[in-house]
């Protein structure tokens, strides 16, 4: 008899002793395919399952809690990580995110089994691809890069009566094209849920035309230029701010969005005017789970709020900081509602139209970056971050892509961006070269032109 994973969700709070007991159960299936010098090299499908069961334990001074999580498919197996969480519960102090825990939301599809996927999700992209490496060879230019799906089922059950479920499906492509001297190179990445809006085709008649921008070579040194940051390069920097927005974190004068020497400055303006950073687990294209998922307690997220139901959270709100990320218990500290964490993240600007090619079309002279790579944090107070350009930064005179340039490392803190920006475009689905893969790939993001990015240095990265 097959072990559903509702089947490890019940037989896990059954077999607990704790006073309380929340159980995740994901099973993931996923499938790829890699290439690099226009041939295919190696596909794959994969399954697996994890369990993740938290405990708690009242004592006299409040609620311990505890969390295990390894890989389970069997009775046996979860019964092994539900006897490792409740032991580390008993053991562990008085939980400082303590709150009652979330009772009695059930999905309608609960009962519904797991939805895999299969090599079968590219059986249009395969065969573009194959027509792509051809074209590519026979123009002299190399193609490397990937595509990759999975599906997450998501099923949360706990002593309190949860019983919620969520299907997750995530893919991306990234392809680099390098001119045949190994000299040059392009990038583009995307974003998908099923790969029926991926055109490699399409992919690579735009990667074939960075390639041909770059057949002049202009050398520039550092200094500040008027640059177009596009989609790909804005989720990047996005993906950024909303990480380090932790209510925490900025009461306690640690960030960027702190009111020193204690507070936040929730209700101030931190960004232009009509500027609009917000999360919606129902956006369309980049859907998430509707309630919070939470494994263990950090600053950020507390286990005690699994289950709690997520709707749109404005983060900015025509420029005014209205949210930060926070838990019930966060909240008492900031006296603000609750407003945790998720998993995706759009920027609207009121006066955004058009595409990125809009944008340099009405650029006089300037640079247009294809993506940002290795970006860190310098500065929490100023969320100042610092990081590389690659694959591709061209020079724009006239309206007209006329050459490329030189890398740069670059400083820039993107609060401060988003309230020098000068032109946007509409808002796109997009795909974080940094985050996306990753860690973060549900982002919306406009194009931005940028009066003044700083370009601190010269890199030699290609």
């Amino acid at each position: 008899m097959t072990t559903t994973p509702q089947d490890l969700v019940e037989h896990a709070l059954a077999s607990s002793t704790s006073d309380d007991c929340i159980v995740i159960v994901r099973d993931t299936t996923s499938a790829n395919l890699r290439w690099a010098n226009n041939t295919l090299t190696t596909n794959g499908q994969m399954s697996r399952c994890s369990v993740t069961v938290v405990a708690f334990v009242g004592s006299g001074d409040g609620v311990a809690a505890a969390s295990t999580s390894g890989s389970a498919t069997t009775r046996e197996e979860v019964g092994k990580v539900v006897l490792a969480a409740d032991a580390a519960a008993r053991l562990a102090a008085p939980a400082e995110d303590a709150n009652p825990l979330v009772r009695d939301r059930a999905s309608s599809d609960w009962d519904d089994p797991s939805v895999p996927t299969d090599i079968g999700v590219f059986s249009e992209v395969a065969p573009a691809l194959g027509a792509a490496f051809r074209r590519a060879a026979a123009s002299d230019r190399v193609l490397y890069g990937f595509v990759d799906h999975a599906v997450t089922t998501t099923y949360l059950g706990s002593s309190t009566g949860l019983r919620l479920r969520h299907v997750q499906p995530t893919g991306h492509l990234a392809c680099t094209a390098k001119d045949a001297a190994l000299t040059t190179s392009a990038w583009l990445g995307a974003s998908t849920t099923d790969f029926s809006d991926i055109d490699p085709l399409a992919i690579d008649d735009e990667l074939a035309q960075r390639l041909g921008w770059a057949q002049r070579r202009v050398d520039l040194p550092a200094g500040r230029y008027d640059t177009i940051l596009p989609p790909t390069a804005v989720a990047d920097l996005m993906v950024d701010t909303y990480w380090y927005a932790g209510a925490r974190d900025a009461w306690e004068g640690q960030s960027v969005y702190s009111q020193r020497p204690t507070g936040t400055r929730i209700g101030q303006r931190i960004t232009a005017p009509g500027v609009r950073l917000f999360s919606d687990p129902l956006a369309a294209g980049v859907a998430c789970a509707p309630f919070t998922v939470v494994g263990a307690s950090d600053s950020e997220s507390s286990v005690f709020d699994n289950g709690w139901a997520l709707g749109a959270t404005d983060w900015v709100r025509d420029g005014e900081l209205r949210s930060l990320v926070q838990t019930r218990q966060t909240a008492t500290l900031t006296s603000q509602p609750a407003t945790p964490y998720i998993d995706n993240l759009l920027l609207t600007v009121d006066s955004g139209a058009g595409t990125i090619d809009d944008l340099v079309a009405t650029t006089e002279r300037g640079l247009l970056l294809t993506s940002l790579w290795y970006i860190r944090l310098v500065d929490p107070q100023s969320l100042l971050l610092t990081g590389l350009t690659r694959d591709g930064v061209y020079l724009v005179e006239d309206g007209e892509i006329s050459g490329a340039v030189n890398n740069f490392r670059w400083n820039e803190s993107p609060i401060d961006l988003l309230g020098r920006f000068t032109a946007a475009s509409a808002t796109t689905r997009s795909f974080s070269r940094e985050w996306g893969a990753d860690y973060f790939p549900r982002t919306a993001t406009p194009a931005l032109r940028i009066p003044d990015f700083n370009m601190s240095s010269v890199s030699q990265a290609m």
